[in-house]
């Protein structure tokens, strides 16, 4: 698919009359993310030595921005990589919309060949699009995705916060990205990520322009 929103780089804001901007960022590393073990809603794993390394990066890259709010998961890796932002005085409010997709019970499990046979399984599923299809005892995007829309209706409906920040997880994420930039979940997989990767958005009051893609930037100073 080649649609613009796959396209790496930045959108020239200057003529945008944006109501709001979304800084979505993934979590960043935990110990879980290094060994290659299944980490979803329902683990809830503390930040590894480098993920405080990258969450402080991404705090000194962009604490120069008039964010009026920042939403987490309620899950304390979001709320560890947030904590520069929030022992600072920012405004912060959990909400589990914004949780990870449950991988069932595949949980907690390294990436051994039967989990891996699962996930291919589960994922090609979704390829197709079969949305409705989970992992035992899981969540699929269409669960997700319900919960994610009413977290953001509750997030638009606070006009006054123009600048928002928003940590969550690479699963989650990439289905939040399709569902605000109305994209077929199909094509969830090319958006890519790594641990602290940043999407922005724009949104103009009817719709959401992506503005960055997958932005690294703070980790390479």
């Amino acid at each position: 698919m080649n649609h613009p929103a796959f396209q790496e780089g930045e959108v020239d804001v200057q003529n945008r009359d944006y109501k709001k901007i979304l800084y979505v960022v993934r979590h960043g590393e935990t110990d879980y993310n290094r060994n290659g073990v299944v980490q979803g809603r329902g683990v809830n794993t503390d930040l590894n030595q480098l993920g405080r390394e990258q969450a402080d990066s991404f705090y000194h890259s962009y604490k120069h921005i008039p964010f009026d709010k920042v939403y987490t998961s309620t899950l304390k890796r979001t709320h560890q990589t947030m904590e520069p932002f929030i022992s600072k005085g920012l405004v912060w409010e959990q909400y589990a919309g914004f949780d990870e997709l449950d991988w069932g019970e595949n949980e907690g499990k390294p990436y051994k060949m039967d989990v891996i046979d699962s996930f291919t399984a589960v994922t090609s599923a979704w390829t197709d699009g079969y949305y409705d299809v989970r992992f035992t005892g899981g969540e699929s995007p269409l669960e997700v995705s319900e919960r994610q829309m009413q977290a953001m209706e509750f997030v638009l409906s606070k006009e006054e916060e123009k600048n928002v920040l928003i940590c969550m997880h690479g699963r989650a994420m990439r289905i939040l990205l399709c569902g605000l930039l109305n994209i077929e979940f199909r094509h969830m997989d090319k958006f890519i990520h790594q641990n602290t990767s940043l999407y922005t958005l724009g949104y103009d009051g009817q719709q959401f322009e992506l503005i960055t893609f997958n932005s690294l930037t703070h980790l390479e100073k």
